[in-house]
């Protein structure tokens, strides 16, 4: 197979239960007002980048990392108000201008301190296709992932 014919394989950002990102608790993100998309309600404490490439960008809180290639520029957004924590329970593993493969930590979360949190209105962690108008399809919506995990979605 040529390399520019290969098409990006898009992993599980983490470990918990995958959906459709029309069902986020979040109505700018729910209406792909971003991209399209998917959301995994997140069980670990690891969050993973969805692709081979580079760390473009990365919030001060770390709740926001955007991972591009060639193909796919994707943000990752931890959460619903969980920059009003100020990063407390978000620690960034990677900086702007690193390479990563797909399913290589990005963040690492402290589940008990987000959770505790009275800012933060869910730990649902969203995986938004921004560069280019993109048709997401969750293959298996509410079935639980693995970090890393392929074939979870198809993207057109």
């Amino acid at each position: 197979m040529h390399l520019l014919n290969r098409k990006t394989n898009v992993v599980a950002i983490a470990d918990g239960t995958i959906h459709e990102i029309s069902a986020y608790p979040d109505e700018a993100i729910s209406k792909k007002m971003l991209g399209d998309g998917f959301f995994i309600e997140p069980t670990g404490e690891l969050i993973c980048s969805p692709i081979d490439g580079k760390v473009v960008m990365i919030f001060p809180t770390a709740h926001v990392v955007v991972v591009q290639n060639r193909e796919y520029e994707i943000l990752v957004h931890i959460g619903i108000d969980t920059v009003k924590m100020g990063g407390k329970g978000i620690h960034a593993l990677v900086k702007q201008g690193d390479r990563v493969k797909a399913g290589d930590p990005l963040v690492k979360l402290d589940l008990d301190v987000i959770k505790a949190s009275p800012e933060v209105k869910a730990i649902s962690t969203a995986v938004i296709f921004i560069s280019a108008d993109k048709q997401v399809n969750v293959n298996n919506p509410g079935a639980m992932v693995k970090a890393g995990q392929s074939n979870i979605v198809s993207v057109k």
